[in-house]
């Protein structure tokens, strides 16, 4: 029997923790021409540029072009191309009280109307003309497409951020859930400075144990606190930023940059046999890069998965950070780790072979980029946790691996040779990063200029400026034309583009 597994969901070790990019919320405080004496009940939050944030304190809201709505689309400067697709009344949204039998409080529903031959979509599903759909909370509203999320409606009356610290809810409104893990869970926010959002780590201390498997509120803190300090110290353009943090008796909060495109995991899973040559590679380099820093930094992830890397956009060219520093930890030249951490299906043998109380290096995360890597070409694991002559421990601790003709035949030999070279069981023959970063595989001018190229249009030029310069010293002049693919700035929103 085959050692090989097809990746799918059932692999899946953390919930995907990405969203669609929305803009921000503000409180009725932002907008004077609101009458102050009421107080609204719901909000829609802009989910495309150009569309505003609005505070619902009526009974019913239109929106379309005509002058009459009371969202008028023609007064947001919209492109000819979107603003002809929107109908002069796009849909109604309004406030009803029904009323209850057996002389129980009058229930309130909020109801959405499509008005439009065009289409308005609530989460996707076509209402139909003449139809409406009740609107709950954090429902997205598209108009005419599917693709196209112009809003998210959020029910004021169902908040979820109650409970939250008071200087929490000054910055940010919480909107839904995206995942959840060991610690705690990661929230959809909204910034109602910036007009940006993010996401929002909540790790609970509660969850957490010490080494001994006792409950320890000073360790628990220690150890939350090493995540948050790691965090904070991470400057590179292929790993997700840390906004601020927040620390509480109970809790620590975390707000992360929030990437759109998801994660690897469904990236490779889509395709069904793997990423082409071309795109893996375009992926994997991203990622050795900020592996490549991490180490630098005498940080050692020991959490790297498919899940945890996560994707700019939907594109095949696409910028790549890596996410979820939850079990690193600090380490020196002279200091080993010696924690048993990580998802096994990507963990080093040498851990699985002390059960995680011996001595390991940095180079675990080389041999979880093996795996990786594999993944990434094949959509297969190299190794099967349904295979019932020889057990999952087994295979990795005696990298009983192979590479099926069946999704490998168009591989480049180069790519298998390094794979080969970063799940090799002994570490001390193992590549270290700088090797898998020269290794001819990745010898590739075009792709690093396109990556370059990524980091240059990403739009957070004095995060990445520094890497940038170092990256440019070591290419030579012929090498830093990007003919691998073309990268556009950022293109201008277009209604049509399936992209949307």
């Amino acid at each position: 029997m085959s050692n090989n597994q097809d990746i799918t969901d059932s692999q899946r070790t953390t919930q995907n923790t990405q969203t669609t990019q929305v803009a921000d919320i503000f409180s009725s405080q932002d907008f004077p021409d609101s009458p102050m004496s009421l107080l609204p009940w719901g909000r829609l939050c802009p989910n495309k540029p150009k569309f505003i944030p609005v505070e619902l304190t009526k009974d019913s809201y239109t929106l379309g072009r005509s002058v009459t709505c009371e969202i008028n689309v023609m007064e947001l400067g919209l492109d000819k191309k979107i603003a002809d697709c929107i109908s002069k009344q796009h849909f109604k949204i309004t406030k009803e009280k029904i009323k209850s039998s057996n002389n129980l409080e009058d229930i309130t529903v909020v109801y959405i109307e499509d008005l439009s031959q065009n289409g308005t979509y609530v989460n996707k599903r076509r209402i139909g003309k003449g139809n409406r759909v009740i609107l709950e909370n954090h429902d997205v509203i598209s108009l005419a497409q599917a693709k196209f999320a112009v809003y998210i409606f959020m029910n004021i009356q169902a908040y979820e951020g109650n409970d939250l610290p008071a200087e929490i809810k000054f910055k940010y409104a919480i909107s839904r859930k995206l995942g959840s893990g060991a610690c705690g869970e990661v929230k959809l926010v909204f910034s109602k400075m910036s007009c940006k959002t993010f996401a929002m780590k909540i790790l609970s201390k509660k969850g957490l144990t010490s080494l001994n498997g006792e409950a320890d509120r000073f360790i628990d803190d220690k150890k939350i606190l090493n995540e948050v300090e790691i965090l904070k110290k991470l400057r590179h353009p292929c790993i997700i930023k840390t906004e601020e943090v927040f620390n509480t008796i109970n809790s620590v909060y975390i707000v992360l940059e929030l990437m759109e495109g998801g994660e690897l995991f469904d990236r490779i899973r889509q395709t069904q046999t793997g990423l082409t040559n071309r795109n893996a590679k375009l992926i994997f380099y991203q990622v050795a890069l900020a592996v490549q820093y991490l180490h630098s930094e005498g940080i050692t992830h020991r959490d790297l998965k498919p899940e945890n890397i996560l994707l700019a956009c939907d594109k095949e060219v696409t910028l790549v950070k890596v996410s979820d520093f939850g079990l690193s930890k600090f380490v020196d030249a002279e200091t080993m780790m010696k924690t048993f951490c990580g998802t096994m299906m990507y963990v080093a043998p040498e851990i699985l072979l002390t059960h995680g109380r011996g001595a390991y290096t940095c180079k675990v995360d080389v041999w979880s980029l093996g795996v990786i890597l594999y993944t990434c070409l094949s959509a297969l694991t190299p190794f099967n946790n349904n295979n019932p002559k020889i057990c999952l421990y087994e295979q990795i601790t005696q990298g009983a691996y192979n590479f099926p003709q069946s999704r490998f035949e168009n591989v480049d030999e180069k790519a298998k040779d390094l794979i080969k070279c970063m799940m090799t069981l002994n570490p001390n023959r193992r590549l270290s990063i700088d090797q898998v970063l020269k290794h001819k595989w990745l010898c590739d001018p075009a792709m690093k200029s396109t990556v370059l190229e990524l980091f240059r249009v990403s739009g957070d030029n004095q995060n990445y400026a520094p890497f940038l310069e170092n990256q440019m010293k070591n290419m030579k002049l012929s090498e830093r034309k990007a003919p691998f693919s073309h990268v556009a700035k950022r293109p201008r929103l277009d209604f049509m583009d399936p992209r949307l």
